[in-house]
């Protein structure tokens, strides 16, 4: 609330000759609409009593057109309560753009030649909702994603597709489009199993990885073009189908390649260093492991890859920061990537930024899929839709983004998420779904009401409650912003549901000599909710 952040800043200036950084809480309402302990802060300073100084400044600022009431609580602290004004100006005023720079976000990173699994949908999903989140802070957005399609993955999979089409890639022409990610899935499952189970299996799938990068034999090359083709249009249909916006540009690590390996080899004694053949990244100095960047026989691994893609987004962009979001355990892997990164580019120091989320597990304990091997995405949408359809007859599509996205954001990133199919699609209690309920209902209030003038803003003190926690909306936004932290908004909606719940509950709006008035704060809290919903990326649909 910086006006009446500026209230107290000239008050403190008049009083004390002092400029100050006065923070404001939100009490219990009962208290106030506000309060700070600026009074505590000058009192140590000035060495005075800190009710003296809170008494001097509500003198000064008591008579004020923004405050309503004032009062002095304990040993100094302010309680104030402010006008309708102040609220409504809060409301609708535009979120200051605190963030002018240029980003890049990779908002997925699914491989091909494997299904895509229920931990891309959370990582896809969280990289989405920090991209809308860093728009709204106003910052230069560019969407990309990057994917393996070269070395050890491609191998397995390969291993299995090679046996499946016998000499004939014709016959993967036979599989029926909803049922690809499912083979895939199943070839890639079947080749990890003779990788670790047989020894002469394991050679011809690393002969088979390396394959992967030339493409030489016809067969190969149709096959494998194929496949990934098929990869890349499911990627895009499933993250398309959890409400994520399109991507500008896809990286692969076979553009990634060349440039890493070339970059490391120039670096070699003072960045990386010679171990048996291979060139490796010492990064047990830096937080990290020793990670081999080159191996043995010259090819580019992971590492080299992903400094090739450093240089490549910033070719492309020239962004001020670069974010990946990974799994948990990809966290030390990519404290070396980025300081291997800094010390041979080190003007691109500080630019890529690594967010680590949590695990998903499954309430049941289930994590594999009809395949055997992970958790596949479409295995979730089929959980999810039947439970909806058990609920509601709503579109079931706008439904089920709203259960995934909402389930995987209420929560702090970093920490891990329990999923529950049941709860996430339930329209009652602290789900995406219920959420869309509420905005359809709050529609309803509105559509049922005829065109009315603009109310005197004569709020009385439920109505004043109301708009006090509407009001909350751009301090948390802001917060979400400055932190890239999706659950401080995923909450305060839900709260704010509640708060409105209360207020409905207590008070009459239709036909009500007050409904001016209450259609006014009604559609101020529809127009917050469903602004709230867009930045998670969660549809707000009129009827469900």
């Amino acid at each position: 609330m910086e006006q009446i952040k500026s209230v107290f800043n000239k008050a403190v200036k008049t009083l004390y000759g002092k400029e100050v950084e006065v923070d404001l809480t939100r009490p219990d309402q009962e208290f106030g609409d506000f309060a700070t302990n600026i009074a505590l802060k000058l009192a140590k300073e000035f060495n005075k009593n800190p009710r003296e100084v809170a008494e001097e400044i509500t003198q000064k600022i008591k008579d004020l057109p923004e405050i309503t009431a004032v009062d002095i609580a304990g040993p100094g602290f302010i309680n104030i309560r402010v006008s309708d004004g102040v609220l409504i100006s809060a409301i609708t005023s535009d979120l200051n753009k605190v963030n002018h720079q240029k980003v890049v976000i990779e908002t997925n990173n699914p491989n091909p030649f494997k299904a895509m699994h229920i931990g891309h949908a959370f990582n896809a999903i969280v990289a989405d909702t920090i991209a809308n989140i860093l728009e709204r802070g106003g910052a230069e957005t560019h969407r990309v994603s990057y994917h393996g399609d070269v070395g050890a993955h491609v191998g397995r999979s390969m291993y299995s597709l090679l046996r499946y089409v016998d000499g004939d890639p014709s016959k993967l022409d036979q599989i029926p489009d909803g049922e690809r990610n499912t083979f895939m899935s199943r070839m890639y499952s079947e080749g990890t199993a003779a990788y670790k189970n047989d020894e002469n299996a394991k050679q011809e799938i690393d002969s088979l990885a390396s394959q992967s990068f030339t493409q030489e034999d016809p067969v190969y090359k149709k096959v494998y073009q194929t496949c990934a083709a098929w990869s890349f249009q499911q990627i895009d249909e499933l993250v398309a189908e959890l409400g994520n916006k399109p991507i500008e540009k896809r990286y692969l690590e076979s553009q990634a390649d060349d440039l890493g390996v070339k970059t490391v080899k120039e670096h070699l004694g003072d960045v990386f260093i010679e171990s048996e053949g291979a060139l490796v990244f010492p990064g047990e100095k830096h937080g990290s492991f020793n990670n081999v960047f080159v191996s043995s026989n010259g090819r580019g691994l992971y590492g080299a890859r992903d400094l090739g893609l450093i240089q490549l987004k910033n070719d492309d962009f020239h962004p001020d920061r670069s974010y990946i979001v990974t799994a948990e355990e990809q966290r030390d892997y990519f404290k070396g990537v980025i300081k291997a990164a800094e010390l041979c580019l080190p003007e691109l120091k500080d630019t890529t930024i690594n967010i680590p989320t949590g695990t998903v597990k499954l309430t049941s304990g289930k994590m594999s899929s009809r395949s055997g091997d992970v958790l596949e995405v479409g295995w979730l949408f089929e959980q999810i839709s039947v439970a909806i359809k058990k609920r509601s007859s709503s579109d079931v599509e706008d439904v089920a983004k709203a259960a995934i996205r909402y389930q995987f954001l209420k929560v702090r990133i970093g920490n891990d998420i329990v999923f529950d199919v049941e709860e996430a699609a339930n329209l009652q209690g602290n789900t995406g779904p219920y959420l869309q309920y509420a905005y359809v209902r709050a529609l309803s209030i509105l559509r049922r009401a005829q065109e009315k003038s603009s109310p005197d803003r004569d709020f009385d003190a439920s109505e004043h409650g109301l708009l006090l926690k509407i009001s909350e909306y751009k301090e948390v936004l802001g917060r979400a912003v400055k932190e890239l932290m999706p659950h401080y908004i995923a909450n305060y909606l839900y709260e704010l549901t509640q708060e409105f719940n209360r207020f409905y509950e207590k008070n009459r709006i239709i036909d009500d000599s007050r409904e001016a008035q209450r259609l006014y704060v009604a559609r101020l809290y529809a127009d917050t909710l469903k602004d709230g919903l867009s930045v998670l990326g969660i549809p707000a649909p009129e009827k469900m």
